[in-house]
């Protein structure tokens, strides 16, 4: 087999991986003396994200309402070297919100940076959905954000300080998400409160953007989530045939032919709060390798939601 064939063989590399854990390309100390609350930073993504900023060197506020949960994400993160307060907090609660920025003050001052991570989310069709399922998923990923947003709003204006907001976003907020209903619905008021507050609060002097991640696994993803990516790749959709790449692998479904890896996200995340993207606001910024953006040259057949999730036909 000559050289040439052998490259035809391998096929496309996609998108490289990213420097290793620890990188930056942020000057250090570039968070030295800011206070950066992150909520869900007790795991997953919102802990991926806490990390790169305190290896810049910012004080941290994780609030999350597992206690468990915080405190060994709170002994992991000091151990990067920045000091780390951890809050239990059920953002739906407005009392409970408030106490979160009544602790980060007077542990470190108001906080800088909110990161609004926390979200709920589970895979169900619409016609399975009760009241309850759609109001926990709503309250959580909407009204939750939408209340940290308003108490951190609210103290810089009457401080007549700066600061920056990140909200983590969905995809689906512009696109719908089958399976999904209500998480797309409350992703999609997230994102019109990112373009909102950026133009009300601009003028004050406090950055609102969104965040978006694409597939990024990571130990913390809740069971049906990956359950819901195990039958995606045990029976549905179209796939890549390589000979060189398993079918039911995740990479060859994303056009980067690779997953995301959360440091990315935390990469990004402390871009968009820098003094560096200060005149970036009311933008979503999308860390996915353009997954969102795919389109076959010839649509796979359609499978539905309930197949997919592996449910009988709804009787009623």
């Amino acid at each position: 087999m000559t050289d040439e064939n052998a490259r035809d063989c391998v096929g496309p590399p996609g998108l490289p991986g990213p420097p290793p854990v620890g990188a930056s390309a942020l000057p250090s100390g570039t968070y030295d003396g800011t206070v950066v609350l992150v909520t869900g930073g007790g795991t997953g993504l919102g802990r991926a994200i806490a990390a790169e900023f305190a290896r810049l060197g910012a004080d941290l506020v994780i609030a999350s309402r597992n206690a468990d949960r915080l405190k060994a994400a709170r002994d992991e993160l000091a151990a990067l070297g920045g000091r780390v307060t951890a809050a239990v907090c059920d953002i739906r609660d407005p009392r409970r919100v408030r106490e979160v920025f009544d602790t980060a003050g007077e542990a470190y001052g108001l906080p800088d940076v909110l990161v609004n991570n926390a979200a709920a989310n589970f895979p169900v069709p619409a016609e399975d959905m009760s009241p309850g399922a759609w109001s926990a998923v709503v309250d959580i990923t909407l009204t939750g954000t939408f209340l940290m947003t308003r108490e951190f709003g609210r103290r810089h204006l009457a401080a007549g300080t700066p600061g920056s907001i990140i909200d983590v976003g969905a995809s689906y907020a512009w696109t719908g998400g089958p399976g999904f209903a209500h998480s797309a619905a409350a992703k999609a008021g997230v994102k019109s409160l990112v373009e909102t507050l950026a133009v009300e609060w601009g003028p004050y002097g406090i950055q609102v953007n969104g965040l978006v991640p694409g597939l990024m696994p990571h130990g913390d993803m809740t069971a049906e989530i990956r359950g819901n990516l195990e039958r995606a790749e045990d029976t549905g959709g179209h796939r890549v045939h390589d000979q060189h790449r398993p079918p039911d692998d995740k990479a060859s479904r994303q056009p980067a032919l690779r997953v995301g890896l959360p440091r990315e996200l935390g990469w990004a995340a402390t871009f968009l709060a820098s003094p560096y993207a200060r005149f970036i606001t009311g933008h979503t910024l999308v860390v996915d390798g353009a997954n969102w953006q795919r389109r076959d040259l010839v649509s796979p057949p359609v499978v539905t939601v309930r197949e997919q999730l592996g449910r009988a036909a709804f009787e009623g």
